[in-house]
């Protein structure tokens, strides 16, 4: 009896708790806006190297001359940009989310800062964009990082990529 009572209970309470923030739930300082259903980005993260450092969405301008632009000169010319930072967690899925000024169209960027330093270490850190090409050894291209944001959340999986030798960057395990 205390096993089914116990049961309904953990039942009714998981029914209480959207979806979004079950288990892991999703990360970072605008989370809320996620959970709000406000214009927003939430992006899974796969294939992370390790559970090191911490892990970062950068919202730009979908312009070519803004594309991964200094934050500063955005901020000084009024644009775009906006940086949530995470511990990445010890395990288990992995949710970012980043709000967005007003639906539109951004580019959006994902790193992995494995050393923890704060730059990025194009020999260990890792990164990813809504498209998931592979990167290979050029400058990411804006297309790649192009995404589309309604009066809600919009969802992207982004698979990290890393340094693989002489083909460039590409996610682990391909």
């Amino acid at each position: 009896m205390y096993r089914i009572a116990l049961g309904a209970a953990l039942t009714a309470t998981l029914a209480s708790v959207p979806a979004g923030a079950r288990a892991q739930g999703t990360l970072g300082s605008d989370a809320a806006a996620c959970a709000a259903g406000a214009p927003a980005i939430q992006a899974n993260i796969s294939g992370l190297k390790d559970r090191k450092g911490e892990l970062k969405l950068e919202l730009y301008p979908a312009t070519e001359e803004d594309f991964l632009k200094d934050d500063r000169d955005l901020i000084a010319a009024g644009k775009t940009f906006r940086r949530v930072r995470v511990p990445t967690p010890a395990s288990g899925a992995t949710s970012l989310c980043i709000r967005v000024p007003r639906p539109g169209r951004y580019a959006l960027l994902f790193t992995h800062d494995r050393d923890g330093k704060n730059k990025f270490n194009f020999w260990s850190d890792g990164a990813g964009f809504p498209s998931n090409v592979k990167l290979g050894r050029q400058r990411p291209k804006l297309k790649e990082a192009l995404i589309d944001v309604g009066n809600g959340v919009a969802v992207t999986n982004i698979r990290a990529q890393y340094l693989r030798g002489l083909g460039g960057f590409g996610p682990v395990g391909d």
